[in-house]
């Protein structure tokens, strides 16, 4: 249920941003979700691409360093507190998020939401056991 995720530091955040999409684009990599965070002089990109092993090689290639870590992909109710529903459930349980970032969806009954949190295993045990959806990569890229 876990999915990988690239996250790339950027030296010159917009010539680095269209410098990493187009390589992307012109590999046949689709970006499924991403998220660019400013942190003085630098900026932080995360990204979740259909093909993460071939995304890793063609960012090296032009010298972009590349980390990976494994997020959570959950189906969250699109609605007033569907969000703070499947925090409140981590927080029961003493689970901290990281970080989250939103995914977008078509239907809108319910919204994509990424989270990075502590022991994944356990979020993912105790998520799915509370009734929230856990999506796979294979879901995720299928989107």
């Amino acid at each position: 249920m876990k999915v990988e995720q690239l996250s790339i530091t950027l030296p010159d955040k917009t010539d680095s941003l269209v410098r990493i999409t187009t390589l992307l684009a012109g590999s046949c990599i689709n970006i499924k979700a991403l998220s660019l965070a400013d942190s003085e002089p630098f900026g932080h990109l995360r990204v979740v691409v259909n093909d993460t092993a071939k995304a890793i090689q063609i960012l090296a290639e032009h010298r972009f360093e590349v980390e990976t870590s494994e997020i959570l992909v959950l189906e969250v109710p699109d609605r007033p507190g569907g969000v703070a529903s499947v925090l409140q459930i981590l927080n029961d349980v003493g689970l901290s998020v990281r970080y989250l970032y939103a995914f977008a969806q078509k239907t809108g009954k319910s919204g994509l939401i990424i989270f990075r949190i502590d022991a994944l295993d356990s979020a993912t045990k105790t998520l799915t056991e509370a009734g929230v959806r856990v999506l796979s990569s294979e879901e995720v890229f299928a989107l």
